[in-house]
């Protein structure tokens, strides 16, 4: 019995799979002409006039004499390819998946150039990715919903090259909207982080049309909250829970540690307002004289650390800390990572936007736990309605 070779094998194989597909793109194009024939206006002279061959390079193979049908006033197009286009499209897309894996542009023109013997230059592979800007100015100037139950801030910090590498902030904001969907509103890259630069990121999202907002999650860093306050005075700030036990921590004795981490998780874990505070007190009592700046620090920030009790209890998990933004925070920091430094503004803002878009196609049907109840649901609309009330001529009408 004759064995075929695994090599020979393999290339009929994919010969059979190309004149399939080629068989199959002729059959559309043929019904294509004949339908284009069928519209033509009566009265224009027009009639088929053969066909012209053509190369296709696609995702199953190379495509030699592909027929395409043509019309003697030239008028045909096909909608199964571009004019001019040698390719399906298919190995595009395949550069800007691995460039958003974390691959840098010489690494993709290698793998490129090994698997399929296309010569792709560092330059053509940045070229390629570079039409991903165009989506990104599209993304960023999107307009946004007009109300937010919930606004996360949060920033990461990648090592970007100028004429030396640095560490830049890129600033998120995340948003919930009034039905419990979360989104990815904007990403800002470039700079350290500071509060000015924090007043520009929710002066875009005001302008894009997110106007009215209940509830703004973020850490304790100073000026963030007044940035916030410029912009939706009418919002209340929830500073994350989680934040500020993790600074506490190192400034705790050893010993101490765990008693008093434990302590402190009685006050946000309390069944209400009252009882939280009541349980602070009790904290304070027990710690004060040996930890007096760090139960100063709580008591001064109480406030806009229990902010999560004014809402409806099913909510809670989803708003007394920043980790639902930290979490994506961690998926985007993940993709970037095989990257030591990114080369530029650009090669950065092209990963995030992909991981960006990516997220919120994940997310955008996904109702937050808590959000779609039925109550929960009628008290945050009654908080906005009490917070920003319809003009009076919209009520009468």
């Amino acid at each position: 019995m004759t064995t075929i070779p695994e090599n020979l094998l393999s290339d009929l194989f994919e010969n059979v799979v190309t004149q399939f597909v080629k068989a199959n793109l002729e059959s559309i194009m043929k019904a294509e002409i004949k339908h284009f024939m069928e519209d033509e206006q009566e009265g224009q002279r027009n009639s088929r006039n053969g066909y012209y061959k053509r190369s296709l390079h696609t995702k199953y193979g190379h495509i030699e004499d592909l027929e395409v049908p043509r019309d003697r006033n030239g008028q045909f197009q096909t909608h199964v390819f571009e004019p001019y286009q040698r390719r399906d499209g298919w190995l595009e897309e395949a550069v800007i998946q691995m460039y958003k894996g974390g691959m840098g542009t010489r690494d993709v023109a290698r793998f490129i150039e090994g698997m399929f013997g296309s010569h792709y230059s560092p330059t053509t592979v940045s070229n390629i990715t570079a039409t991903v800007l165009e989506d990104i100015q599209a993304w960023q100037q999107r307009p946004l919903q007009k109300r937010y139950a919930v606004i996360y801030l949060d920033g990461l910090y990648v090592k970007l090259k100028r004429s030396t590498v640095s560490g830049e902030v890129i600033y998120f904001a995340m948003g919930f909207d009034e039905d419990g969907r979360r989104q990815i509103l904007g990403f800002y890259v470039g700079g350290q982080e500071s509060s000015n630069g924090w007043r520009e990121v929710l002066k875009d999202l005001y302008n894009r049309g997110a106007t009215e907002v209940l509830l703004g999650v973020f850490d304790g860093l100073s000026g963030l909250e007044e940035a916030f306050r410029e912009t939706y005075p009418k919002a209340d700030v929830q500073h994350c829970v989680v934040h500020k036990v993790r600074a506490t921590f190192p400034k705790i004795r050893v010993q101490h540690r765990a008693d008093v981490i434990a302590d402190l998780k009685t006050i946000y874990t309390a069944a209400d307002y009252d009882v939280a505070l009541a349980a602070f007190d009790t904290v304070t009592a027990k710690w004060g004289k040996l930890y007096p700046k760090e139960m100063k620090a709580w008591k001064e920030q109480l406030p806009t650390l229990l902010t999560f009790y004014k809402y409806p209890s099913l909510i809670k998990d989803a708003i007394y800390t920043s980790n639902p933004i930290e979490r994506m925070n961690k998926e985007i920091r993940k993709r970037l990572k095989p990257m030591n430094s990114l080369t530029n503004m650009d090669a950065a803002e092209k990963i995030v936007y992909l991981e960006a878009a990516d997220y919120n196609e994940r997310f955008e049907n996904r109702v937050i736990r808590g959000f779609g109840d039925s109550v929960v649901k009628k008290k945050l609309a009654e908080m906005f309605e009490e917070r920003y009330p319809a003009d009076a001529k919209a009520m009468a009408e």
